[in-house]
């Protein structure tokens, strides 16, 4: 007999027997649906923790600390003087201008940017209102080179100009209205809905985009002396990075500014003598780090280890990643065997409705023994037969995995797990999954026919008739 023989006469069988046949596809379908889902959970928990880790910790990056500047050695500088001390000074493992332009060139290198946290400051607009951020050095350009998005603007080759993060524009008070905050609170310590208003105070934006303010060391209430205000121009706010939340962007203040300009404001700081935190500043500052990124993380490796012959302390996030893959591959294992597990159990139903059926249809057997049919024949029959239940529970399966997955994702959003505006959609079903879930339902079937099969092949042809 060919293929379509089968499948006609396997069709008539499953179509005389409804109900039992219902009741094995859908026993399959909850198999195959536990198998899709299980595995859908898996990937798409992999895919937003992997989104998650990579916007916090770059696997595409190395990192270079300057540890000799924590022990207070000064290692070498730039021409421009932003980043050294004399060269009869430096140590083998300062981060020089040099090492850096041979890191540029190295092969897969696709950017370089070197940062210089200089310390908390202060900074004022026109009209009496203050702020505070810490104050980052660096080549503005590299900026959105290394995942930085602006909310307004831009970097500008224009002098004296300040990129912040959008955390600095918030919180924003004039003196006197600082010491009715403060004063409300002492009186207050223990209102609970006084410091919940507080605190959606310091969210409200202050618009700085294209405003000068001017920055400075100390706060102006804190200092009886006339202290040193650079003015600067913001030409670009940053935009809030991926997976902060709305509610801790208040606190992420920062703010960019060039090496030239970080030069001048260090020349300020040491004309009055006092450093942010209240340490003499050094005219011989060095780079705090410095950030590289490569072309792909397979090439980072191979670039780490140039750059660890110019005697420079790296570091990568790698190995974070490497672990969340393993713990990853160990949670698709466990879900895939809940699945198999439910299929094990479904092809039990299999196994018993097949082997009914060739005690109900023995006479059937017989004949066809009788007729010229052999074993093999008999036992393709069988098996085709159940190969076409677990495609039916299969199909059954898909739908319902897409069911269960569009619930899931509606009681998400309806319970704010999913924000207005993003995606609309946390689990997800990958175009792989599906074939998976199709291929275990229909091999529960084949499997599970196997016994009824050879069951039915070994029917006596004679017997079976009288008995008929």
């Amino acid at each position: 007999m060919k293929l379509r023989d089968y499948m006609r006469l396997s069709w008539d069988q499953l179509n005389r027997r409804k109900v039992v046949t219902a009741l094995c596809a859908l026993g399959i379908s909850i198999g195959s649906a536990a198998i899709i889902v299980a595995l859908a959970v898996g990937e798409s928990a992999a895919y937003y923790t992997d989104k998650e880790m990579k916007s916090f910790l770059k696997t595409d990056e190395i990192t270079i600390r300057n540890e000799e500047n924590n022990q207070g050695q000064a290692p070498e500088g730039d021409s421009q003087g932003s980043a050294g001390a004399s060269a009869t000074a430096a140590s083998p493992n300062a981060i020089t201008n040099q090492k850096l332009d041979l890191i540029r060139g190295l092969p897969h290198v696709k950017a370089v940017a070197s940062f210089q946290r200089m310390g908390h400051y202060f900074f004022a607009l026109d009209d009496g209102k203050i702020g505070n951020f810490e104050l980052i050095a660096t080549d503005l350009d590299t900026l959105v080179k290394f995942g930085n998005e602006f909310q307004q603007g831009g970097s500008s080759d224009v002098e004296n100009t300040i990129i912040i993060s959008p955390g600095a524009a918030m919180g924003l008070f004039d003196e006197q209205g600082e010491k009715n905050r403060r004063k409300q609170m002492q009186q207050n310590p223990n209102d609970q809905e006084m410091w919940k208003a507080m605190r959606e105070l310091e969210k409200i934006p202050t618009p700085l985009y294209q405003k000068q303010i001017s920055v400075m060391q100390e706060h102006p209430a804190n200092t009886a002396k006339q202290q040193t205000q650079i003015p600067v121009r913001v030409t670009g706010v940053l935009k809030k990075p991926d997976g902060m939340s709305s509610d801790t962007v208040m606190y992420y203040k920062q703010a960019y500014v060039s090496h030239a300009l970080a030069k001048k404001i260090r020349e300020a700081s040491q004309a009055s003598g006092q450093a942010p935190d209240g340490n003499p500043v050094s005219m011989q500052e060095s780079y705090s780090e410095v950030l590289v990124k490569v072309d792909q993380t397979s090439n980072l490796e191979a670039v780490e280890k140039q750059i660890q012959k110019l005697r420079l302390n790296t570091q990568n996030n790698l190995h974070q990643e490497e672990r969340m893959e393993g713990q990853f591959v160990i949670m698709r294992i466990v879900f895939l065997g809940i699945g198999l597990f439910i299929l094990f159990i479904a092809s039990i139903s299999i196994v018993v409705a097949m082997t009914m059926s060739t005690y109900q249809r023995r006479r059937q057997i017989g004949i066809m023994k009788v007729l010229g049919a052999n074993l093999a024949q008999i036992r393709n029959m069988f098996i085709v037969e159940s190969a076409l239940l677990g495609l039916l529970g299969g199909l059954l399966g898909i739908l319902l995995s897409y069911w269960v997955v569009w619930g899931i994702n509606a009681i998400l959003f309806m319970t704010g797990e999913i924000q207005p505006g993003e995606n609309n959609q946390i689990l997800f079903i990958s175009s792989w999954i599906l074939p998976t879930g199709m291929f275990f339902a229909i091999m529960t079937g084949v499997l599970s026919g196997i016994y009824p099969a050879v069951k039915a092949s070994r029917t006596d042809a004679l017997t079976a008739i009288k008995r008929e």
